[in-house]
């Protein structure tokens, strides 16, 4: 987040009282946003803190509570486990490329979603297995609602 913001203010810098391109420092700060939040959503956020309509969620009783987990966890492993393939191919296919002004190959900036493709597979599969076990993830936060 530090390099982001302080790319951000060199190109506000060089751009506007300089009036010098940064392109360099306006790539670097997308390049630290995409690895920022897809490193983030496949190794810091949690379970909990994600995001689902809790509203209906939270109205239903726990049997259908793990079978919405059941469900909406296939259909993410159909969704990201489906576009594995395609993604590592395409990713390992811009070997080829780099960037325009840090010259980074864009294998290597990209492959951070292929991570993050992996590691919500992962995440999912432990998921949806503790749903059909009966250890739906959320419940008890259902149930204190409830209460």
């Amino acid at each position: 987040m530090a390099t982001m913001f302080i790319a951000f203010l060199v190109q506000i810098l060089f751009r506007y009282i300089l009036n010098w391109p940064a392109g360099w420092a306006y790539e670097l700060s997308i390049v630290c946003w995409l690895w920022g939040v897809l490193f983030g959503a496949a190794f810091v956020v949690t379970e909990k803190d994600e995001i689902r309509f809790d509203v209906v969620y939270s109205a239903v009783g726990a049997r259908l509570r793990r079978g919405f987990s059941i469900v909406a966890g296939l259909s993410l492993l159909a969704i990201y486990g489906g576009s594995l393939p395609a993604v590592y191919d395409y990713v390992s296919f811009m070997k080829v490329e780099r960037s325009a002004y840090l010259r980074i190959r864009i294998d290597w900036l990209y492959s951070i979603y292929v991570i993050f493709v992996v590691a919500i597979v992962i995440r999912y599969m432990r998921l949806t297995w503790r749903a059909v076990r009966g250890d739906s993830p959320g419940t008890d936060d259902a149930e204190a609602v409830e209460r």
